[in-house]
């Protein structure tokens, strides 16, 4: 076996079915008592529910977080929880409003408690993008990472299938990156496999049964052990593709994961050929092809596969290709301008993934 380093990051995670009526518990475990509760627009329902079990203690409710984690977002978010006295975050709902709590987190040092709605991951992450003058940056910092994260599978039965499709293959992308990282390990390559085979294998009956409980309860799992590759291996390709498409394109997060990921696998399959064994034991139908799995699965689940049924124009793919290359980063195989252009023209106009590049 090779050397390698292994950082464990503990966390606080509780897991389960209506687990949310611990929160007053976890509050008080953290001596807090007046939380700013964070929410989108759509999901400020969710956040009153928060309100209603903390019994009215909370310092006030921010309706505002959006995708991409917008800096002018998170300036009026910190300057409500200063105004109102709020001595911790309460986030409840996808990588949106936990980016917001992060955000303010690091930059306030108030306690996150995180309880996510969708199969991001980020709630386990020490990493926070951010997107200021159109352009989305990366840091990483062990502060950024909630200190509690509370999942109650009971809040996922109500995730639209189209959301449940797209946020879970977002999943899938963490732990697939953290298969072939620079600094990846033997620990987190376990972790990636079990994530992905517990999402790969429960989202086709999600699909067909959005109430399954058991289902929705091995994608929140797998989601978790996903996001947790992600917060302890380098990413490349496929997360620096997305970070350009969401943060220069403001194309959706989820869904653009969605469509990325079989062709930055596709791009790197011949340089990483242990990861493609691996990757095509876990997911479903590739019958040695972890490209033609990921494929199958996503025929199955009936996603978008191209850019432009996202709302990106075709001349735009020359600019995102621009940008691709703009800033070196590691990955397996070597990037170039060409070779960018070509990978996304094809992920624009929906083309099966290949690894023909």
């Amino acid at each position: 076996m090779e050397a390698f380093e292994f950082n464990s990051h503990p966390a606080r995670v509780i897991f389960g079915s209506g687990t949310i009526a611990k929160l007053p518990q976890e509050l008080e475990r953290l001596d807090k008592s007046k939380p700013i509760i964070l929410s989108t627009p759509n999901q400020v329902s969710q956040a009153e529910n928060v309100g209603r079990i903390l019994g009215g203690r909370f310092a006030s409710i921010f309706r505002e977080a959006e995708m991409h984690t917008p800096f002018g977002v998170t300036e009026r978010a910190r300057a409500v929880a200063a105004m109102t006295g709020a001595d911790s975050i309460v986030s409840i709902g996808g990588g949106s409003t936990i980016g917001l709590g992060k955000a303010i987190s690091i930059r306030t040092g108030l306690p996150h408690i995180a309880i996510p709605t969708s199969y991001a991951g980020s709630e386990v992450t020490p990493i926070l993008g951010e997107t200021k003058n159109g352009i989305k940056e990366t840091t990483s910092d062990p502060k950024i990472r909630p200190a509690v994260v509370i999942y109650d599978v009971d809040l996922t039965l109500t995730l639209p299938v189209s959301l449940t499709a797209t946020s879970g293959i977002n999943a899938i992308a963490h732990a697939v990156e953290a298969l072939y990282a620079w600094n990846g390990n033997p620990i987190i390559n376990l972790y990636a496999q079990e994530g992905i085979r517990a999402i790969a294998s429960a989202l086709p009956k999600l699909m067909a049964d959005p109430q399954n409980k058991d289902a929705r309860a091995s994608t929140l799992y797998g989601a978790w052990l996903c996001g947790t590759c992600l917060g302890a291996a380098g990413m490349s390709l496929h997360h620096k593709l997305c970070h350009t498409l969401g943060g220069s394109f403001d194309l959706p997060h989820a869904e653009t994961h969605t469509i990325m990921l079989p062709h930055a696998l596709a791009y790197n399959a011949p340089k990483v050929p242990t990861a493609m064994r691996i990757l095509a034991d876990v997911i479903p139908e590739s019958d040695g092809d972890a490209v033609h799995g990921l494929n199958v699965l996503l025929i199955k689940l009936g996603v978008k596969r191209g850019l432009r049924d996202l709302g990106m124009q075709e001349q735009d793919v020359d600019r995102a290709a621009d940008l691709a290359v703009s800033k070196p980063y590691w990955n397996p195989r070597a990037i170039d301008r060409d070779a960018m252009r070509l990978l996304l023209r094809r992920a624009w106009a929906g083309d099966v993934a290949r690894a023909d590049i």
